[in-house]
């Protein structure tokens, strides 16, 4: 019988979960939905140094804004450290590791010793035959693998296909420190067999990592998981991803005012893809899904397709539920306090009135918030540069002059106040437009908003002809 598929996520909560974490997590979590198995958790934290407490519940956070969230509760890998010293010990008895007593001071020489001879550092095995009683008094010994030092180890890899590491090339790498500490490479190794993963999906910053693992799990006659190396994200100038590109927390897209299906569906496109589909809902994503058809190649990220994306996401969205996104992300957006000028339910009502003009422009959810300015801002409104030249270069006549048009049109909404001002434009010889900018400008302070007619309406009578009069002559 097949075993079920068990993926796993597994960042060191030494900071947020950046944007190459998230695209693991969602290719781990992506592939488990597929083959109907799970994705785990696991939080690295053995370098207690660098971990904090406050990392692991951004980690957590992250995931589960994005709805990536774990099928079982999060493993500490610090917290099983018995764990990890009890099978380092296993392997000492069964004769595939032994208690190394080299000192720093001949550590330091055979690293001198290799650069002057322009080879890699290798340990060079003084203590793999040794008997423990020669050990110097008062040296607290390490646990190496006894590895095999001729032929290969091979990688089976679902990306970057068979990978070869040549023996002699991964030396009896240390498994438990003086200190009775696990070294990484162990732990991983340890705490993959016990969870049960069956498929190992990472960046492939950890490839060469990869060799000296199988031979952990050789050496514990241990079925080795099925390996995916993913490739990195680069900037869109082909460098390593950095601040400048994009590499920032999820916590920091989400305050740049992006949706979570908008941001899987541009980092899902991240180096895999399905034909010519650009647009994916997650459904689609999790039928699709192989990790078989990753690229090798490193997938470079760029802002303007995901603001495209984002853009196109915000568009599809049912206005009430974009009132809800709005109501509910404000704390979380720079220019949330917009949203925060009025009662709670006059809010949503401005909101929910105006949505449908509004959500036409915006490609994020900080854009959205700023479109709604016009909706709460108070009298007399700010002006823009530009709605002022347009006010005081005529603009302020021709609103003059529609103020009492407007007064008397008795169905406030907005054919029949497009009506009033497309009657006054053909009277006065003016294009359409010519009339409509300086409403526009005298209504919201500014020269972009929604049709000019919406936002009559959504205003209401009373509201808007108090603003056109404060622009009026």
């Amino acid at each position: 019988m097949t075993k079920p598929v068990v993926t796993r996520f597994a960042p060191s909560p030494t900071g947020f979960l950046h944007i190459g974490g998230a695209r693991t997590a969602l290719f781990n979590w992506l592939y488990a939905r597929r083959m109907g198995g799970k994705m785990l958790l696991r939080i690295e934290d053995t370098d207690r140094e660098r971990s904090s407490e406050a990392a692991v519940v951004a980690i957590i956070e992250g995931l589960a804004w994005l709805g990536l969230t774990a099928d079982e509760p999060p493993v500490s890998q610090f917290e099983r450290a018995a764990r990890h010293r009890a099978v380092a010990e296993e392997m000492v008895a069964a004769g595939k590791a032994y208690y190394c007593y080299a000192s720093q001071a001949e550590l330091d020489e055979m690293r001198e010793k290799a650069r002057a001879e322009k080879r890699p550092p290798r340990y060079d095995g003084r203590w793999r035959d040794r008997d423990p009683s020669e050990a110097p008094e008062g040296v607290k010994p390490v646990i190496r693998l006894r590895a095999p030092q001729e032929g290969e180890t091979i990688v089976y890899d679902q990306v970057q296909g068979e990978v070869r590491f040549p023996n002699r090339d991964l030396d009896d790498m240390v498994l438990l420190r003086s200190d009775g500490s696990p070294t990484y490479m162990h732990a991983v190794v340890v705490d993959d067999h016990d969870m049960g993963v069956t498929h190992i999906i990472r960046g492939d910053d950890h490839l060469t990592n990869a060799g000296r693992q199988t031979l952990i799990y050789q050496a514990m006659g241990w079925e080795v998981p099925v390996m995916a190396h993913i490739p990195l994200i680069h900037g869109e100038d082909g460098a390593k991803l950095s601040k400048r590109h994009g590499a920032l927390g999820v916590d920091a897209y989400r305050g740049l005012g992006y949706l979570p299906r908008a941001l899987l569906n541009y980092l899902a496109r991240l180096g895999w893809s399905h034909g010519d589909e650009e647009i994916m809902a997650l459904e689609d994503m999790i039928a699709w899904f192989d990790i078989t058809d990753v690229n090798k190649g490193a997938a470079r990220f760029d802002f303007a397709k995901l603001n495209a994306l984002n853009g196109h996401y915000l568009r599809a969205a049912p206005d009430a539920e974009l009132v809800d996104l709005l109501m509910t992300e404000r704390d979380h957006l720079p220019n949330g306090e917009i949203l925060k000028r009025k009662p709670d339910e006059e809010t949503r009502a401005l909101l929910s009135a105006a949505m449908a003009g509004l959500k036409e422009r915006a490609k994020t959810l900080v854009e959205l918030a700023d479109s709604t300015t016009y909706l709460f801002a108070a009298r007399p409104l700010p002006m823009e540069d530009k709605a002022e030249a347009i006010l005081a270069e005529g603009g302020r006549a021709i609103v003059a002059d529609l103020v009492p048009r407007l007064s008397a049109v008795g169905d406030w909404s907005a054919t029949p106040l497009e009506d009033a001002v497309r009657a006054y434009a053909e009277e006065k010889g003016l294009k359409l437009g010519k009339a409509a900018q300086p409403l526009r400008a005298a209504l919201t302070g500014r020269t972009t908003s929604p049709g000019v007619f919406d936002v009559l309406a959504v205003l209401g009578r009373e509201e808007a002809l108090a603003r056109l009069s404060d622009q009026s002559i």
